[in-house]
Protein backbone atom coordinates (compact mmCIF):
# COMPACT_ATOMS: atom_id res chain seq x y z
CA UNK A 1 0.00 0.00 0.00
CA UNK A 2 1.49 3.56 -0.95
CA UNK A 3 1.35 6.21 1.67
CA UNK A 4 -0.37 9.00 1.88
CA UNK A 5 0.91 12.62 2.04
CA UNK A 6 -0.52 15.28 4.09
CA UNK A 7 0.29 18.57 3.04
CA UNK A 8 3.72 20.05 4.07
CA UNK A 9 3.09 23.49 4.88
CA UNK A 10 0.81 26.50 5.97
CA UNK A 11 -1.12 28.27 4.05
CA UNK A 12 0.65 31.54 2.87
CA UNK A 13 -1.95 34.03 3.12
CA UNK A 14 -0.91 37.66 3.98
CA UNK A 15 -3.60 39.80 6.07
CA UNK A 16 -4.97 41.51 2.95
CA UNK A 17 -5.07 38.78 0.84
CA UNK A 18 -7.34 39.46 -2.63
CA UNK A 19 -5.85 37.03 -4.70
CA UNK A 20 -5.83 32.63 -3.86
CA UNK A 21 -3.04 31.08 -5.96
CA UNK A 22 -3.42 27.15 -6.13
CA UNK A 23 -0.74 25.02 -6.96
CA UNK A 24 -1.24 21.37 -6.74
CA UNK A 25 0.73 19.43 -4.13
CA UNK A 26 4.34 20.37 -3.31
CA UNK A 27 7.19 18.11 -5.15
CA UNK A 28 8.92 15.29 -2.68
CA UNK A 29 10.81 17.15 -0.37
CA UNK A 30 14.51 16.20 -1.98
CA UNK A 31 13.67 18.69 -4.72
CA UNK A 32 12.97 21.24 -2.45
CA UNK A 33 15.43 24.74 -2.62
CA UNK A 34 13.66 26.54 0.16
CA UNK A 35 10.64 25.47 2.81
CA UNK A 36 7.75 27.40 0.57
CA UNK A 37 5.58 27.23 -2.32
CA UNK A 38 7.14 26.27 -5.77
CA UNK A 39 10.52 25.35 -4.22
CA UNK A 40 11.83 23.22 -6.48
CA UNK A 41 14.59 25.10 -9.27
CA UNK A 42 13.34 23.81 -11.83
CA UNK A 43 9.89 25.05 -11.86
CA UNK A 44 9.56 28.69 -13.49
CA UNK A 45 6.93 30.15 -11.18
CA UNK A 46 9.67 32.66 -9.35
CA UNK A 47 10.86 33.43 -12.74
CA UNK A 48 7.89 34.01 -13.79
CA UNK A 49 6.82 36.36 -11.46
CA UNK A 50 10.35 37.96 -11.38
CA UNK A 51 9.91 38.91 -15.31
CA UNK A 52 5.79 40.52 -14.96
CA UNK A 53 6.29 42.64 -11.77
CA UNK A 54 10.23 43.71 -11.93
CA UNK A 55 10.92 42.47 -15.68
CA UNK A 56 13.98 40.37 -14.45
CA UNK A 57 13.44 36.54 -14.47
CA UNK A 58 15.98 36.09 -11.93
CA UNK A 59 14.67 38.64 -9.57
CA UNK A 60 13.83 35.83 -6.86
CA UNK A 61 16.48 33.69 -7.80
CA UNK A 62 19.65 33.18 -6.29
CA UNK A 63 21.55 32.09 -9.53
CA UNK A 64 25.22 31.09 -7.91
CA UNK A 65 23.47 29.01 -5.28
CA UNK A 66 20.96 27.77 -7.25
CA UNK A 67 17.75 28.55 -4.29
CA UNK A 68 15.14 31.67 -4.20
CA UNK A 69 15.36 34.72 -1.97
CA UNK A 70 12.46 33.39 0.05
CA UNK A 71 12.81 36.80 1.51
CA UNK A 72 11.58 38.44 -1.97
CA UNK A 73 9.14 36.18 -2.28
CA UNK A 74 7.34 36.74 0.49
CA UNK A 75 7.56 40.70 0.78
CA UNK A 76 6.52 40.23 -3.32
CA UNK A 77 3.30 38.08 -2.11
CA UNK A 78 2.57 40.36 0.73
CA UNK A 79 2.67 43.94 -1.31
CA UNK A 80 1.24 42.35 -4.01
CA UNK A 81 -1.76 40.90 -1.86
CA UNK A 82 -1.36 37.22 -2.84
CA UNK A 83 -1.96 33.94 -0.56
CA UNK A 84 -1.07 30.68 -1.87
CA UNK A 85 -1.69 26.81 -0.97
CA UNK A 86 -2.80 23.99 -2.96
CA UNK A 87 -5.74 22.45 -4.17
CA UNK A 88 -4.68 18.95 -2.81
CA UNK A 89 -4.72 18.33 0.92
CA UNK A 90 -3.80 14.68 1.26
CA UNK A 91 -2.28 12.81 -1.89
CA UNK A 92 -0.90 9.32 -2.53
CA UNK A 93 2.36 9.51 -4.97
CA UNK A 94 1.78 6.27 -7.94
CA UNK A 95 5.86 8.02 -8.56
CA UNK A 96 8.36 9.54 -6.41
CA UNK A 97 8.83 12.08 -8.60
CA UNK A 98 7.46 15.89 -8.70
CA UNK A 99 4.63 15.26 -11.78
CA UNK A 100 1.54 16.15 -11.62
CA UNK A 101 0.39 13.28 -13.62
CA UNK A 102 1.26 10.70 -10.95
CA UNK A 103 -0.40 12.61 -8.07
CA UNK A 104 -3.73 11.35 -6.54
CA UNK A 105 -5.62 13.53 -4.57
CA UNK A 106 -7.07 11.43 -1.27
CA UNK A 107 -8.40 14.68 0.07
CA UNK A 108 -9.00 17.72 -1.29
CA UNK A 109 -7.96 20.93 0.32
CA UNK A 110 -10.79 22.34 2.51
CA UNK A 111 -11.78 25.98 0.57
CA UNK A 112 -14.40 27.24 2.47
CA UNK A 113 -12.05 27.23 5.39
CA UNK A 114 -9.23 28.40 3.37
CA UNK A 115 -11.78 31.58 1.94
CA UNK A 116 -12.68 32.15 5.20
CA UNK A 117 -9.81 33.12 7.09
CA UNK A 118 -9.48 36.11 4.06
CA UNK A 119 -12.03 37.51 3.58
CA UNK A 120 -10.81 40.36 1.58
CA UNK A 121 -10.21 37.31 -1.33
CA UNK A 122 -12.01 38.07 -4.90
CA UNK A 123 -10.03 35.92 -6.88
CA UNK A 124 -8.68 32.25 -6.73
CA UNK A 125 -7.00 31.11 -9.56
CA UNK A 126 -5.07 27.47 -10.26
CA UNK A 127 -1.77 26.94 -11.67
CA UNK A 128 -2.16 23.44 -14.15
CA UNK A 129 -4.81 20.71 -14.95
CA UNK A 130 -4.06 18.50 -11.49
CA UNK A 131 -5.02 21.78 -9.46
CA UNK A 132 -7.39 22.95 -11.54
CA UNK A 133 -9.49 19.28 -11.43
CA UNK A 134 -8.94 19.23 -7.76
CA UNK A 135 -10.35 23.00 -7.50
CA UNK A 136 -13.30 21.63 -9.81
CA UNK A 137 -14.35 19.08 -7.38
CA UNK A 138 -16.45 21.76 -5.21
CA UNK A 139 -17.71 23.40 -7.93
CA UNK A 140 -19.59 20.43 -9.96
CA UNK A 141 -21.96 22.40 -11.79
CA UNK A 142 -19.55 24.94 -12.84
CA UNK A 143 -18.04 24.91 -16.29
CA UNK A 144 -14.08 24.61 -16.07
CA UNK A 145 -12.63 27.64 -16.52
CA UNK A 146 -10.32 27.71 -19.85
CA UNK A 147 -7.33 29.61 -19.69
CA UNK A 148 -7.85 33.67 -20.22
CA UNK A 149 -11.35 32.58 -19.78
CA UNK A 150 -12.15 33.00 -16.24
CA UNK A 151 -15.64 31.04 -14.83
CA UNK A 152 -18.14 33.19 -11.41
CA UNK A 153 -18.32 31.01 -8.28
CA UNK A 154 -19.91 31.53 -5.02
CA UNK A 155 -18.25 30.43 -2.00
CA UNK A 156 -20.31 31.00 1.36
CA UNK A 157 -22.65 33.86 -0.40
CA UNK A 158 -18.74 35.24 -1.73
CA UNK A 159 -18.52 35.66 -5.54
CA UNK A 160 -14.92 35.05 -7.01
CA UNK A 161 -13.75 34.64 -10.14
CA UNK A 162 -12.07 31.38 -10.93
CA UNK A 163 -9.44 30.86 -13.52
CA UNK A 164 -6.42 28.78 -14.77
CA UNK A 165 -2.99 29.45 -15.88
CA UNK A 166 -0.74 27.30 -17.42
CA UNK A 167 1.52 24.93 -15.33
CA UNK A 168 4.67 26.80 -14.23
CA UNK A 169 6.03 23.68 -14.14
CA UNK A 170 8.80 23.02 -16.89
CA UNK A 171 7.26 19.46 -17.28
CA UNK A 172 4.11 21.72 -19.13
CA UNK A 173 5.11 22.11 -22.61
CA UNK A 174 4.79 25.63 -23.43
CA UNK A 175 7.86 28.34 -23.69
CA UNK A 176 8.72 30.28 -20.30
CA UNK A 177 7.59 33.26 -22.56
CA UNK A 178 4.31 32.08 -23.45
CA UNK A 179 3.83 31.07 -19.88
CA UNK A 180 4.74 34.59 -19.18
CA UNK A 181 2.42 36.08 -21.41
CA UNK A 182 -0.87 33.70 -20.19
CA UNK A 183 -0.16 35.22 -16.25
CA UNK A 184 0.65 38.79 -17.48
CA UNK A 185 -3.01 38.74 -19.11
CA UNK A 186 -4.35 37.62 -16.22
CA UNK A 187 -3.02 39.89 -13.87
CA UNK A 188 -4.06 42.95 -16.37
CA UNK A 189 -7.15 41.30 -16.20
CA UNK A 190 -7.73 41.07 -12.37
CA UNK A 191 -6.23 44.93 -13.03
CA UNK A 192 -2.96 44.10 -10.59
CA UNK A 193 -0.55 45.46 -13.46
Amino acid sequence: MQDIETHPLDPFLPSNTKILLLGSFPPPKDKWKMDFYYPNYQNDMWRIMGLIFFNDKHYFINTEQKNFHLDKIKTFLQTQNIGIFDTAFKVIRKKQNASDLHLHVVEPTNLLALLKKIPNCHTIMTTGEKATQAMMLHFKNTPIPKIGKPSQVTVDNRSFGLYRLPSSSRAYPLALEKKVEAYRQFFLQIQVI
